[in-house]
């Protein structure tokens, strides 16, 4: 085989593993990207329990405090 097929092919073989190497780092660049989106959906699900709307005891807590707003309004 003459010099120029095996340089040919130590190129091609050096291409490929750069190219191997690069999409290598790629996957592991992905991975923590998606462990990291990962932690943000979860604290964007915590925000969201946080501030949800108040629940049903609200109506209670407004009949509760009927007669201090009717006091209010006579003052």
């Amino acid at each position: 085989m003459p010099a120029a097929a095996w340089a040919t092919l130590a190129i091609a073989a050096l291409i490929i593993l750069f190219a191997a190497v690069g999409l290598f780092r790629v996957i592991l660049h992905l991975v923590q990207v998606r462990k990291t989106l990962g932690l943000v959906l979860g604290g964007v699900r915590l925000v969201a329990e946080r501030t949800a709307p108040v629940p049903g005891a609200l109506a209670s807590v407004n009949a509760d405090l009927e007669p201090v707003r009717d006091f209010c309004e006579t003052v």
